[in-house]
């Protein structure tokens, strides 16, 4: 039992820490260490995520709120969103067979590591759009020199738009929906990749915490498991939160890159072997 607790925690340490850097969640990197290297079923994988999510979210946005990094007026915007999507994504979940959640996982992992290749740098926007500027959803971020940077938003609509459909992944594949929340923000939106991350990580365990409810009511949740994840991914968390202002923004990019390739072939090819 002992071992099997080790494991869990040094693999959910792992994921916290890359999830928090990334700012696409420990969802992203648990569920496939769970299903693959645990040989966990899938549903009690994302069970337990989800579990997991709302604790890394509560530990790493800690940091990035007393630093600036995260906006908080886009943050309460997207969960509107974000929250009706996690919890039609939850209810599915327990309907969908597994093969289907396996290669929507695969998928997802695909068209994040898509837009990380596409997106090459933060482009600062001077003048956002009607409705951000209603809605005050500008913001400032620390730059390098100390001073900070001012930027804009823009395609609010958009934005939203595609945190329905990351609320809908969260509930259904358990990954916190980080990776489209930082596409949603940082390539649709154009706010800055660093707080795009940070506010994603804000967002994340409102949106899991909302599809969590769903399985706790069915009985998807297995604590055994779901207790040592959950504190080794906040563990996992907080250490990356440190380390994210310092790091490079194009070394990220290309790094999380192939870590989402990587995993979206091993889910693809588990799937398409069962069918």
């Amino acid at each position: 039992m002992l071992e099997i607790v080790s494991e869990l925690l040094l693999l959910a340490v792992a994921s916290g820490f890359i999830g928090a850097m990334s700012g696409l969640g420990g969802g992203v990197f648990i569920v496939p260490a769970l299903v693959i290297i645990a040989h966990m079923p899938m549903k009690i994988a994302v069970g337990a995520s989800l579990i997991s999510v709302v604790a890394t979210s509560a530990g790493a946005s800690v940091a990035f709120v007393r630093d600036g990094w995260t906006n908080l007026k886009v943050a309460m915007v997207l969960e509107c969103a974000t929250v009706t999507g996690a919890v039609t994504g939850a209810y599915l979940a327990g309907i969908v067979p597994t093969v289907v959640l396996e290669l929507l996982f695969a998928a997802m992992m695909l068209q994040s590591a898509y837009f990380n290749v596409r997106k090459q740098g933060d482009d600062i926007i001077e003048h956002g759009d009607e409705l951000a500027r209603r809605l005050e959803l500008a913001g400032d971020f620390p730059g390098d020199d100390g001073k900070n940077v001012h930027y804009e938003v823009v395609n609010v609509y958009g934005g939203g738009l595609l945190m329905v459909v990351a609320g809908l992944m969260s509930g259904l594949l358990g990954i916190g929906s980080g990776a489209l929340k930082v596409m949603a923000m940082d390539y649709f939106m154009h706010i800055p990749l660093k707080v795009s991350s940070a506010t994603s990580n804000f967002m994340l365990g409102v949106t899991a915490g909302a599809g969590a409810l769903v399985f706790l009511a069915r009985g998807d949740v297995a604590t055994s498991i779901a207790a040592p994840v959950a504190l080794g991914v906040t563990a996992g968390a907080l250490g990356g939160s440190r380390l994210l202002p310092h790091a490079n923004v194009s070394s990220l990019r290309n790094v999380f890159t192939v870590i989402l390739i990587l995993i979206a072939l091993e889910m693809g090819w588990r799937a398409l072997t069962r069918m």
